[in-house]
């Protein structure tokens, strides 16, 4: 006779906890549902004591308590989410931070930044990808959002639509960089040192065109009409590359070059220095972006620094802009340029 050794009893599964409510919050506070509501959402509108604020977020923290913001968008009509698609082009320190600071600007008015990977959307594509998530406001890196585009996101309840570019997009505020001065400030001071043979990189990078050729248009723009030539120098961010431009550099006669940013320019100095090339003196080199990492270059590294507006600034203009979605798109110029001249020009 076989005997079964006896099996223990499944184990009952462990008793779900709970998620804490407004109601729950209420109660240990000692307020109403709709106190809480007001203290949690940052309403203006009503007068609350800071003693019962306190008491209602202690409450909130201590129970775990996180506003439902589905629910907060049903009762609002809207969501207070702030779409911002990943651009699709590599970004540097300088954009980054400038993002990071916006993001932030936009929490404290109460927003919430979704970051959204775009895959390379497109258009109507990447719009209707977007529209899904219903967010208040969709504010877009780049040039890769039409009229039609805007058009979409409008009709799926976003109140403000806003890019970032060198172009405006019909039906959209428009946060113009424009790239142009970048450029013509680099030419103009490589112009006034005496240099005539100028040269400027243009990444091969994909995405990039959108600002290297603004770029290399306002260093044409700053020596036009004067016995300056300009010779593109369409570059990879890669030491090979750098290297056989750097091996052919005697041949192309040039005595200054604009390398579009700082990384590039860091690039470029490595390599003309192993081909004994001597900065400044054989050829004057300027980035862009003011890089720390520019400054601890020998030579230091000229650069123009990229004077942006304060992310407080731009937050405040989507937050008018959700408030009143029928007023009419405004275009702010948002990019302005100076030279910190050093010793590599």
């Amino acid at each position: 006779m076989v005997q079964i050794p006896n099996t223990p009893a499944p184990a009952s599964p462990a008793p779900t906890r709970s998620v804490p409510t407004s109601a729950d919050v209420a109660r240990l506070a000692g307020v109403s549902r709709a106190t809480v509501s007001y203290v949690l959402n940052n309403a203006g509108a009503v007068r609350i004591s800071e003693p019962t604020r306190r008491r209602v977020r202690e409450a909130a923290r201590e129970l775990g308590y996180v506003p439902h913001a589905a629910a907060r968008s049903l009762r609002a009509g809207h969501s207070r989410t702030v779409l911002m698609p990943a651009p699709a082009f590599p970004v540097g320190p300088l954009y980054s931070q400038f993002i990071n600071d916006l993001q932030s600007s936009l929490a404290r008015l109460d927003y919430t930044v979704v970051q959204y990977g775009t895959v390379r959307l497109h258009d109507d594509e990447a719009a209707l990808a977007w529209a899904e998530l219903r967010p208040v406001a969709v504010l877009v890196p780049g040039s890769g959002l039409g009229p039609r585009g805007v058009e979409v996101l409008k009709r799926s309840g976003a109140r403000a639509v806003v890019t970032l570019g060198p172009e405006p997009v019909e039906g959209a505020h428009a946060l113009l960089m424009d790239h142009d001065v970048v450029g013509h400030s680099a030419g103009a001071h490589l112009f006034d040192r005496g240099s005539r043979r100028i040269g400027v990189i243009v990444p091969r990078e994909p995405g990039l065109e959108a600002f290297s050729a603004p770029r290399l248009a306002g260093v044409r723009a700053a020596l036009r009409g004067t016995d300056a030539t300009v010779t593109e120098l369409p570059l990879a961010h890669d030491e090979g590359a750098a290297a056989r431009l750097a091996a052919r550099w005697p041949d192309l006669g040039l005595d200054a070059v604009f390398t579009y940013n700082d990384e590039y320019a860091m690039l470029l100095m490595r390599a003309l220095q192993d081909a004994g090339i001597r900065i400044p003196e054989d050829t004057a080199v300027i980035g862009a972006d003011n890089l720390m990492l520019g400054r601890l270059l020998r030579p230091r590294l000229t650069t123009v620094h990229l004077e942006l507006p304060p992310g407080r600034e731009l937050a405040e203009l989507v937050d008018r802009a959700v408030r009143d979605p029928a007023a009419a798109p405004e275009a702010h110029k948002v990019l302005g340029a100076s030279v910190v001249r050093r010793e590599s020009s």
